[in-house]
Protein backbone atom coordinates (compact mmCIF):
# COMPACT_ATOMS: atom_id res chain seq x y z
CA UNK A 1 0.00 0.00 0.00
CA UNK A 2 1.35 3.41 -0.99
CA UNK A 3 0.22 6.70 0.55
CA UNK A 4 1.17 10.18 -0.62
CA UNK A 5 -0.23 13.47 0.73
CA UNK A 6 -1.11 15.95 -2.04
CA UNK A 7 -2.75 18.72 0.02
CA UNK A 8 -3.38 19.08 3.74
CA UNK A 9 -4.97 22.13 5.36
CA UNK A 10 -7.77 22.95 7.81
CA UNK A 11 -10.58 22.35 5.26
CA UNK A 12 -9.20 20.00 2.59
CA UNK A 13 -7.11 16.83 2.62
CA UNK A 14 -6.07 15.29 -0.69
CA UNK A 15 -4.02 12.11 -0.87
CA UNK A 16 -3.06 9.35 -3.22
CA UNK A 17 -3.62 5.75 -2.20
CA UNK A 18 -1.95 3.05 -4.27
CA UNK A 19 -1.84 -0.75 -4.36
CA UNK A 20 -5.36 -1.18 -2.96
CA UNK A 21 -8.48 -2.63 -4.54
CA UNK A 22 -11.59 -0.73 -5.64
CA UNK A 23 -13.54 -2.32 -2.81
CA UNK A 24 -11.10 -1.06 -0.17
CA UNK A 25 -11.07 2.47 -1.62
CA UNK A 26 -14.87 2.52 -1.69
CA UNK A 27 -15.10 1.13 1.86
CA UNK A 28 -12.84 3.95 3.05
CA UNK A 29 -14.92 6.56 1.20
CA UNK A 30 -18.27 5.24 2.46
CA UNK A 31 -17.09 4.84 6.05
CA UNK A 32 -15.63 8.37 6.00
CA UNK A 33 -19.00 9.74 4.94
CA UNK A 34 -21.38 7.75 7.10
CA UNK A 35 -19.38 5.84 9.73
CA UNK A 36 -17.57 8.64 11.59
CA UNK A 37 -19.36 9.85 14.72
CA UNK A 38 -19.92 13.59 15.12
CA UNK A 39 -22.01 15.87 17.32
CA UNK A 40 -25.22 17.41 15.98
CA UNK A 41 -28.18 19.01 17.72
CA UNK A 42 -30.74 16.22 17.75
CA UNK A 43 -33.56 17.50 19.93
CA UNK A 44 -34.82 21.04 20.43
CA UNK A 45 -37.16 22.25 23.18
CA UNK A 46 -38.92 25.54 22.42
CA UNK A 47 -39.89 27.76 25.33
CA UNK A 48 -40.96 30.70 23.19
CA UNK A 49 -41.28 31.18 19.44
CA UNK A 50 -43.21 34.21 18.26
CA UNK A 51 -41.44 34.24 14.88
CA UNK A 52 -43.17 33.57 11.57
CA UNK A 53 -41.54 30.09 11.28
CA UNK A 54 -42.76 26.79 12.68
CA UNK A 55 -40.82 25.16 15.52
CA UNK A 56 -40.02 22.13 13.32
CA UNK A 57 -38.50 24.29 10.57
CA UNK A 58 -36.22 26.09 13.02
CA UNK A 59 -35.28 22.81 14.75
CA UNK A 60 -34.34 21.31 11.37
CA UNK A 61 -32.13 24.30 10.49
CA UNK A 62 -30.43 24.15 13.89
CA UNK A 63 -29.85 20.41 13.53
CA UNK A 64 -27.91 20.94 10.30
CA UNK A 65 -25.44 23.41 11.86
CA UNK A 66 -22.05 21.65 12.17
CA UNK A 67 -20.82 21.22 15.75
CA UNK A 68 -17.10 20.85 16.55
CA UNK A 69 -16.48 17.28 17.70
CA UNK A 70 -13.28 16.89 19.78
CA UNK A 71 -11.22 13.79 19.02
CA UNK A 72 -11.06 12.76 22.70
CA UNK A 73 -13.06 13.14 25.88
CA UNK A 74 -16.55 12.47 24.54
CA UNK A 75 -18.47 9.35 23.53
CA UNK A 76 -21.84 8.47 22.04
CA UNK A 77 -23.58 8.66 25.43
CA UNK A 78 -22.63 12.30 26.03
CA UNK A 79 -25.05 15.16 25.44
CA UNK A 80 -24.14 18.84 25.16
CA UNK A 81 -26.75 21.51 25.86
CA UNK A 82 -27.01 24.60 23.65
CA UNK A 83 -29.20 27.58 24.62
CA UNK A 84 -30.56 30.33 22.38
CA UNK A 85 -32.40 33.45 23.55
CA UNK A 86 -32.92 36.22 20.97
CA UNK A 87 -35.33 39.11 20.50
CA UNK A 88 -36.02 40.99 17.28
CA UNK A 89 -35.46 42.90 15.24
CA UNK A 90 -32.31 40.92 14.40
CA UNK A 91 -30.91 38.04 12.43
CA UNK A 92 -30.20 35.02 14.61
CA UNK A 93 -26.96 33.26 13.69
CA UNK A 94 -25.40 29.94 14.69
CA UNK A 95 -22.99 31.84 16.97
CA UNK A 96 -26.02 32.78 19.10
CA UNK A 97 -26.26 29.12 20.20
CA UNK A 98 -24.41 29.19 23.52
CA UNK A 99 -22.97 26.29 25.49
CA UNK A 100 -20.87 25.92 28.62
CA UNK A 101 -18.61 23.38 26.94
CA UNK A 102 -15.29 24.83 25.85
CA UNK A 103 -14.44 22.27 23.15
CA UNK A 104 -17.89 21.47 21.74
CA UNK A 105 -19.24 24.52 19.95
CA UNK A 106 -20.66 25.70 16.65
CA UNK A 107 -18.19 25.12 13.80
CA UNK A 108 -19.60 27.76 11.42
CA UNK A 109 -20.76 30.76 13.50
CA UNK A 110 -22.09 32.87 10.62
CA UNK A 111 -24.83 30.50 9.44
CA UNK A 112 -28.14 32.40 9.63
CA UNK A 113 -30.92 30.57 11.46
CA UNK A 114 -33.83 33.02 11.23
CA UNK A 115 -34.63 36.69 10.91
CA UNK A 116 -36.75 38.04 13.76
CA UNK A 117 -38.99 41.05 13.33
CA UNK A 118 -39.85 43.71 15.89
CA UNK A 119 -41.43 42.17 18.97
CA UNK A 120 -40.57 38.60 17.98
CA UNK A 121 -38.65 36.32 20.32
CA UNK A 122 -37.01 32.92 20.10
CA UNK A 123 -36.02 31.01 23.23
CA UNK A 124 -34.96 27.37 23.07
CA UNK A 125 -32.62 24.63 24.22
CA UNK A 126 -30.98 22.12 21.89
CA UNK A 127 -29.29 18.88 22.91
CA UNK A 128 -26.34 17.80 20.81
CA UNK A 129 -25.53 14.12 20.72
CA UNK A 130 -23.13 11.94 18.78
CA UNK A 131 -24.34 10.01 15.79
CA UNK A 132 -23.46 8.73 12.34
CA UNK A 133 -24.72 9.80 8.94
CA UNK A 134 -26.31 6.35 8.62
CA UNK A 135 -28.91 7.76 11.05
CA UNK A 136 -29.22 11.28 9.57
CA UNK A 137 -27.21 13.50 7.22
CA UNK A 138 -26.71 16.09 9.99
CA UNK A 139 -24.04 13.77 11.44
CA UNK A 140 -21.99 13.67 8.22
CA UNK A 141 -18.50 15.12 8.87
CA UNK A 142 -17.73 16.12 5.29
CA UNK A 143 -17.57 14.99 1.69
CA UNK A 144 -15.19 12.33 0.45
CA UNK A 145 -14.62 11.45 -3.18
CA UNK A 146 -11.94 9.71 -5.17
CA UNK A 147 -10.78 9.34 -8.75
CA UNK A 148 -9.07 6.25 -10.05
CA UNK A 149 -5.72 7.08 -11.65
CA UNK A 150 -2.82 5.11 -13.10
CA UNK A 151 -1.13 5.23 -9.68
CA UNK A 152 -4.20 4.17 -7.67
CA UNK A 153 -6.84 6.42 -6.14
CA UNK A 154 -6.72 10.15 -5.56
CA UNK A 155 -8.93 11.02 -2.58
CA UNK A 156 -10.46 14.43 -1.90
CA UNK A 157 -11.75 15.06 1.64
CA UNK A 158 -13.49 18.31 2.61
CA UNK A 159 -14.69 18.85 6.16
CA UNK A 160 -17.90 20.60 7.18
CA UNK A 161 -16.01 21.90 10.23
CA UNK A 162 -16.68 19.31 12.92
CA UNK A 163 -13.11 17.97 12.73
CA UNK A 164 -10.02 18.32 10.53
CA UNK A 165 -10.29 16.40 7.23
CA UNK A 166 -7.30 14.17 8.07
CA UNK A 167 -9.09 13.14 11.26
CA UNK A 168 -12.13 12.05 9.22
CA UNK A 169 -9.93 9.56 7.35
CA UNK A 170 -8.17 8.41 10.54
CA UNK A 171 -11.48 7.80 12.31
CA UNK A 172 -12.87 5.99 9.27
CA UNK A 173 -9.82 3.69 9.23
CA UNK A 174 -10.32 2.95 12.94
CA UNK A 175 -14.02 2.22 12.34
CA UNK A 176 -13.11 -0.24 9.57
CA UNK A 177 -10.51 -1.95 11.79
CA UNK A 178 -13.03 -2.26 14.64
CA UNK A 179 -15.66 -3.73 12.31
CA UNK A 180 -13.20 -6.30 10.95
CA UNK A 181 -12.17 -7.25 14.50
CA UNK A 182 -15.82 -7.74 15.45
CA UNK A 183 -16.41 -9.90 12.36
CA UNK A 184 -13.35 -11.96 13.38
CA UNK A 185 -14.73 -12.46 16.90
CA UNK A 186 -18.08 -13.57 15.52
CA UNK A 187 -16.43 -15.89 13.00
CA UNK A 188 -14.49 -17.64 15.79
CA UNK A 189 -17.79 -18.52 17.47
CA UNK A 190 -18.97 -20.46 14.41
Amino acid sequence: MNFKTLEDNARIFRFELGDVSNSYANALRRTSINGVKTFAIDSVTFYENSSAMFDEYIAHRIGLIPIITPSKGYDEKDEVLFVLDASGPCTVYAKDLETREKEVKVAAPNIPIIKLGRGQRLRLEGKAMMGQALEHAKFQPGIVTYNQTDKGFEFYVETFGQMPPREIINKACMAIINEVKEIGKQAKKL
